[in-house]
């Protein structure tokens, strides 16, 4: 398919994206796929975007500006909107695309681990999405937030529970967003992909029915210009979780998943 059938077409005069963990796969592919937006990148360790956003300024003739980013710092979150809007003006939109996958057997003896998977998962984007959602709710202009969640946060596993269930928060705190939105401008995507061919899932046991990154993106920004609510990506994710929500609670425990 064409990419320019995939592509969000700007809605008004201005449109801009932040972009919350501009360094993850998914985030870069979906922000190739952003035709008309200007871009805020955020991350840790930002200057490592430089090439990226110097090749994109030169093919999409775009405005790009870097930001410092960390999602455990709830102190800073506080004034991201604010520091985006000053520098570079007003943004449209927001996609979060941050996870850290962490060390299950770590978090299940080290309080320290634990609460890292917990906060840079669910606490530290709760809290950024709250700010944000305020901002957004205030423009005048049709805005939305895109938010990567996780398959794995559908129902708890042993392998990864800690992550998943801070993923499942998420997904319950985008729920509880959308509706509190419904009547303004501000939509609301949650999206969950299964495993995706990233960094953070190289080298892993068990993996199956890997995506790339660029179908998970042209999915989400797809479902993004249809106003769906909720994703998962690929679509057969969606038959997948619903199979295995559907285990009875006493099967379902004494499988190895």
């Amino acid at each position: 398919m064409p990419l320019s059938l995939l592509s969000v077409r700007p809605l008004g005069d201005y449109v801009r994206a932040l972009i919350l963990g501009a360094k993850s796969a998914i985030a870069q592919a979906i922000v190739e796929r952003l035709d008309g937006y200007d871009f805020a990148l955020a991350a840790r360790g930002c200057s490592e975007l430089e090439p990226f956003a110097a090749d994109l300024r030169l093919r999409h003739s775009c405005e790009v500006e870097l930001f410092e980013f960390d999602a455990l710092d709830f102190a800073a979150l506080a004034r991201l909107p604010q520091q985006v809007h000053e520098r570079g003006g007003p943004f449209d939109l927001v996609v979060l695309a941050f996870g850290y996958l962490g060390d299950e057997r770590a978090a299940q003896r080290d309080t320290d681990a634990l609460a890292h998977i917990l906060n840079a998962n669910f606490t530290g984007a709760a809290i950024a999405l709250a700010h944000l959602a305020n901002y957004l709710e205030e423009r005048d202009t049709p805005t939305g937030i895109i938010a990567i969640s996780s398959v794995a946060g559908d129902r708890g596993r042993q392998g990864n529970y800690a992550y998943g269930s801070a993923k499942g928060g998420l997904s319950i705190f985008l729920q509880g967003l959308r509706n509190r939105l419904a009547a303004t401008s501000v939509h609301v995507l949650t999206v969950k992909p299964g495993f995706v061919d990233t960094p953070m899932t190289e080298g892993l046991d068990g993996l199956f029915l890997v995506a790339p990154p660029e179908r998970v993106a042209a999915d989400i920004v797809r479902a993004y210009r249809q106003k769906k609510d909720v994703l998962y990506t690929p679509f057969f994710w969606r038959w997948i979780m619903l199979v295995i929500k559907s285990i009875p609670e006493r099967i379902f425990k004494r499988l190895k998943l």
